[in-house]
């Protein structure tokens, strides 16, 4: 096992995808729509990467609303932006709502054997055009309890968390998947904000993932590949112990490292564990076979699997599932 995540090709393993899973320096897959066709496709490939691959973390990114991988079959969650205004801004009535769908997200992969979900955005909802209504809420104090309240359903679900972007990508207004973001603030007003969340939620946080966002004011590099964020700041300063993931080192906010090799070099050795290669399956095979694994799986990689799970059936039995789905679609339906 190695500090690489990367992805597959489709709905069934190809040739590049077993070359991908026979490279000891692979620690996990992250899955896209494109490997979803239905629930029974999706429990044969999970199968499949199984039986050849038992240890490796499985994760998606499926936040609700526009950011969700699986849809047909799985429920269709709302994001994380409407559960405060359909409530009313009743902080308490949304942070059991929170709940119960961090727990229906959660709840509904670990029946497919997926670990983890990249989840949940812990950005504060400002002038981001890519973040928006992924954010719970516009201020930090909304955030922490709406995302804590959510963590703790995933938890219940026996699925750890990964709040992401840190230190905040809320508060620029470029998308980071294709420009690279500058945010000009000085680290104190940073602090005060974006900043906030990450802080209070830290010992909850199963992991992090930096934002592809520039600070220069703090570090010339993006948050993702700077020594000062990730080692000082983060791992010194606010002595946070779980896990760190990088970001898709194939978005445009990370392409100023040079090719994919530099780009994962250059992660983790500002202090990621974990370096993700998506969408680019042939650069991250090259990736692959040349990274050396880990001599020593780490504690905090080994956190992340997933602890417990539930049949499919049984779970869509369950009054705790009918109620949360129909929460769910009563969320939607407002919006």
């Amino acid at each position: 096992m190695g500090p690489l995540m990367a992805d597959l090709t489709g709905t069934e393993l190809t040739d590049l995808d077993k070359a991908l899973l026979a490279c000891d320096s692979l620690g996990g897959l992250i899955l896209f729509s494109r490997n979803f066709a239905d629930l029974a496709q999706l429990r044969q490939l999970v199968a499949d990467v199984r039986a050849r691959r038992p240890e490796l973390l499985l994760a998606v990114d499926h936040e609700g609303g526009r950011v969700q991988r699986f849809r047909d079959g799985f429920t269709v969650l709302p994001s994380a932006g409407q559960i405060l205004n359909v409530a009313g801004d009743d902080i308490a009535k949304a942070m059991g709502w929170a709940r119960e769908l961090g727990w229906l997200m959660a709840s509904e992969l670990r029946a497919f054997d997926i670990d983890f979900s990249f989840a949940p955005v812990l950005d504060l909802n400002g002038i981001s055009e890519v973040i928006g209504e992924r954010a719970f809420a516009s201020q930090p104090d909304a955030v922490i309890a709406l995302a804590g309240a959510y963590i703790d359903g995933m938890h219940d679900a026996g699925m750890a968390c990964v709040g992401k972007h840190f230190p905040g990508h809320g508060s620029v207004a470029v998308d980071s998947h294709l420009a690279a973001p500058v945010d000009p603030r000085p680290l104190a007003e940073i602090e005060a904000n974006d900043m906030v969340p990450f802080v209070a939620l830290s010992a909850k946080l199963d992991a992090m993932m930096p934002a592809h966002v520039t600070y220069p004011a703090v570090c010339e590099q993006p948050a993702g590949y700077s020594r000062t964020w990730l080692q000082s700041i983060l791992r010194g300063k606010m002595g946070y112990q779980g896990l760190i993931f990088s970001d898709d080192l194939g978005m445009a906010g990370a392409a100023g490292a040079g090719n994919y090799l530099k780009r994962t070099h250059s992660a983790l050795t500002a202090g990621c564990d974990v370096a993700l290669i998506c969408n680019q399956g042939e650069a991250a095979l090259a990736v692959a076979r040349v990274l050396a694994p880990w001599q020593q799986v780490p504690v905090r990689f080994q956190a992340m699997m997933g602890k417990t799970t539930v049949d499919w059936n049984t779970l869509k039995a369950s009054e705790r599932w009918q109620q949360a789905a129909a929460l769910a679609d009563r969320l939607r339906e407002v919006h």
